[in-house]
């Protein structure tokens, strides 16, 4: 049978009973409707609205749209005018410059607002489209859908159901956070008990009779995997510069992950080094030239950090889109201008036990065991065996255990990876903690965590929940690239960060849009947060009376979640 086209079918309108030929529409054969592949602005989550009447045309607007996602055209204007006492109507038309917005899914508005703030008029922002159908029309062409940035909508953390609710007051006296000294570190490489310290006394002095493992001191609260690629050279810049001046002038030892993607030769060779943890994944991007480097290293990194999975697309490898691969990224990680892709896991290794014996153990002795040696793994149901695992290590060169939750953001994941797969942290922190205090070995093995710290704008309050809870510090990402100015957001404003058309420079290596980043504001920026996050630590460690870090002291939470309490086994408030 022919298929029917609707706007070919005539329609006869008869008189009814009454005489009276009832209003029907006419169907005009020029009117075409949507079909299935046809897009339209109402399909995208963001929509654009021009004033005609107060914008001057500067196209400013335009120029500032990085996703190409507006663009101006010629539009009639008509209109008519009735003059004199006999009003005899005249109509006139003109030409004008028009802003429109364009259909195609692949140049969609990203909400960033980026128009808005250039326009002197404010003649022109987006506005939010609750009614879109964009999942369905995203994946014209074969494609699946994939952003930066984290989640559709504001989720519900646990961390918010959690409170401080145990405050020392008369028998046991809190502390002046203004007045009193706090010892803010915590510790990084393996730790030993005291019977197993190769120590001996010798006229009232330690003397060691065998190798220690090597340990860090550090601040609780690391700068997370962001690498030279991921982010642009200036963003990358600003958060070293930033850690170098919270060590060299604020006495703050924070430390900084490189990412997978090594490292600039100039900070390799530089005493700058020691604050930095260096990153190694299944791509071994960047490694040939850190190998390189080795013997003209004047100090030793922080640590070594062998990344296994990530939070936010657990079992997925990483992805480097060729857009981003600029000259600069190909020299440091000796690789063509093609998609840069890691293997989902370690190519050659098969078991934690495997891994402890080849990485481990080749990475210490690269370093001649001068270095501790972590390991990063994202959240899911056996993360406590692979934990466990690592605590049996006989050879005790585990430095350290990364664990990543299903809130870390990555701008190299799939939307369905995002949404649909990881482990929420807190309760895999709590499980780990408890299995390494069941065995007595809880401090043994230093455990960080990640995924969502931070989200709200308070990551002390988040740092300190986690640190109670079992945790010797967190590893935060996403909170320095908003304090860089990223407009991206929770709710899916931007969120295109795989693009490499990030509109204020942070996630792209365009030389147009890095230049827009302002190195030195976004490094002073993250100075001042963390300055201000060292108080604040310090105002949640003295109503507790603790004037160290509160590693494990579940006791000073209580939650307002019956099940949340249940399952992190914390006080239950109402």
């Amino acid at each position: 049978m022919a298929a029917i086209d609707p706007t070919k079918i005539n329609v006869t309108v008869s008189k009814n009973g009454n005489g009276k030929k009832p209003v029907v529409a006419s169907r005009n054969p020029t009117i075409k409707p949507t079909f299935v592949r046809d897009t339209h602005p109402m399909d995208f989550p963001w929509k654009i609205e021009w004033n005609a009447e107060t914008c001057i045309r500067c196209g400013s607007c335009v120029a500032t749209c990085t996703f190409d996602a507006i663009k101006p055209q010629l539009q009639r204007k008509g209109q008519a005018l009735s003059t004199g006492s006999m009003p005899n109507p005249i109509e006139s038309t003109e030409v004008i410059m028009a802003i429109k917005q364009v259909n195609d899914p692949k140049n969609y508005c990203r909400g960033c607002s980026m128009c808005e703030k250039v326009c002197p008029t404010n003649s022109i922002k987006p506005v939010e489209n609750g009614h879109h159908r964009f999942p369905l029309v995203a994946r014209k062409g074969g494609s699946p859908i994939k952003r930066g940035g984290r989640g559709h909508g504001a989720r519900t953390r646990a961390l918010d159901y959690i409170k401080v609710g145990r405050i020392s007051q008369m028998t046991d006296p809190s502390l002046d956070a203004a007045r009193h000294t706090f010892d803010m570190l915590t510790p990084l490489g393996r730790g030993l008990p005291a019977d197993k310290l190769p120590l001996k006394v010798e006229n009232g002095k330690l003397v060691p009779t065998g190798w220690t493992p090597p340990m860090r001191w550090i601040y609780p609260i690391i700068i997370g995997d962001m690498s030279v690629g991921a982010l642009s050279w200036r963003m990358w810049e600003a958060l070293a510069l930033a850690v170098a001046y919270l060590n060299e002038e604020c006495g703050m030892p924070v430390r900084m992950s490189s990412g997978e993607g090594g490292m600039p030769v100039r900070l390799l060779k530089s005493e700058y080094l020691k604050y930095f943890i260096i990153q190694i994944a299944s791509g071994h991007f960047g490694w040939n030239r850190i190998i390189k480097a080795m013997p003209e290293m004047v100090t030793d990194p922080a640590a070594v950090l062998i990344k296994i999975g990530q939070g936010a697309k657990p079992g997925d490898g990483g992805l480097l889109p060729a857009e981003k691969v600029a000259p600069h990224i190909q020299a440091i990680r000796g690789v063509p201008k093609a998609d840069l892709l890691s293997p989902p896991n370690h190519q050659g290794l098969y078991s934690i036990e495997e891994s402890v014996q080849k990485m481990f153990l080749s990475m210490n002795a690269a370093f001649k065991f001068r270095v501790p040696v972590a390991i990063k793994v994202a959240a899911s149901s056996t993360s406590v065996a692979v934990f466990n695992n690592l605590v049996r290590d006989p050879y005790q060169i585990v430095g350290g255990f990364f664990l990543d939750g299903l809130q870390g953001g990555t701008g190299a994941a799939h939307e369905v990876s995002l949404d649909h797969t990881g482990h929420p942290i807190l309760s895999k922190l709590r499980d780990c903690y408890l299995a390494a205090v069941d065995q007595g070995k809880q401090g043994q093995i230093p455990l960080f965590v990640g995924g969502g710290f931070g989200d709200t704008g308070d990551l002390a309050a988040d740092a300190f929940k986690a640190i109670c809870l079992g945790a010797n510090g967190v590893f935060s990402a996403k909170i320095w690239l908003q304090l860089a100015g990223c407009v991206g957001n929770e709710k899916g404003r931007c969120n295109a960060c795989n693009t490499g058309y990030c509109p204020v420079g942070i996630c792209t290596q365009e030389q147009r849009l890095v230049a827009r980043l302002d190195v030195d504001a976004v490094a002073q920026n993250i100075v001042d947060y963390f300055l201000a996050l060292d108080q604040e630590l310090k105002k949640l460690m003295a109503p507790i009376g603790n004037s160290t870090l509160p590693i494990g002291r579940s006791d000073a939470l209580v939650s307002m979640s019956k099940s949340a309490a249940e399952r992190l086994q914390i006080a239950y408030a109402c």
